[in-house]
């Protein structure tokens, strides 16, 4: 079967087994990707796990109707999830060991369950999968309040994502259109906003980071980012209506 067929018989039916003989296809590009980055410090079978749930999410988000090929798109998207990977483990050192294992821990969980039932799981199915209370996962998960770029940007459990929008340095031009209209959202913000939305969704920073760059406080930090995503999760629902 072709791949736009096996696609759009997936994104009809949420077959599993149809998602899985895409994800074979395409294991070849996992493993050459995870290649590239061995040397600095993490095992290839760490690389290529981190790889192949980036296929797998890939799959999930890939609409065929844009006429991209998948390995155009998929390419890129591997690549950052492994330096999403490298940049996490980098700010772990700064947490306590308990935490930091803790932390990795949940994420890896999170895309294993997600990968399993096709639904992001709750903090009781995580804390289940890991033996530890819920209050320690939700800890984990705040743990340098680092925003998800998996979140949507809409606010609903549907629609595109913060990774999905907003600007990446491996982005394919094909991929351009989709982010036109966080693009045109941004314009609506101030210069102080749209630093807040760089820090903050596109380098990762935490609160605390964010606020020494823009010279101001933690809660002042959190009170505009709540402010800011209100707006843009407006303008996307006024564009989605339109």
């Amino acid at each position: 079967m072709e791949d736009q067929a096996l696609f759009e018989q997936y994104r009809a039916t949420g077959d599993i087994s149809i998602r899985n003989k895409i994800v074979e296809k395409y294991l070849y590009i996992a493993s050459v990707i995870a290649k590239k980055f061995v040397g600095r410090g993490v095992e290839y079978d760490d690389l290529f796990q981190v790889a192949s749930l980036a296929l797998i999410k890939g799959v999930d988000r890939f609409d065929v109707s844009k006429g991209l090929q998948f390995s155009t798109f998929i390419t890129p998207t591997i690549t950052g999830e492994i330096k999403n990977y490298f940049r996490d483990r980098s700010r772990l050192v700064h947490l306590p060991r308990r935490v930091a294992e803790l932390r990795v821990s949940v994420k890896r969980a999170a895309e294993e369950l997600t990968a399993e039932t096709g639904k992001k799981p709750t903090a009781k199915e995580l804390a289940a999968r890991l033996s530890v209370s819920e209050e320690e996962v939700v800890s984990a998960m705040e743990a340098g309040s680092v925003v998800s770029l998996d979140r949507s940007a809409s606010g609903e459990e549907e629609g595109m994502s913060y990774y999905d929008v907003l600007p990446a340095e491996d982005m394919d031009i094909e991929a351009l259109e989709q982010r036109d209209a966080v693009s045109s959202a941004l314009k609506i913000l101030s210069k102080e906003e749209r630093a807040l939305v760089r820090y903050r969704f596109s380098e990762e920073l935490s609160q605390t980071e964010t606020a020494k760059r823009l010279g101001v406080s933690q809660m002042y930090v959190s009170r505009m980012e709540r402010r800011v995503l209100n707006k843009l999760r407006e303008n996307y629902k006024n564009s989605m209506a339109d």
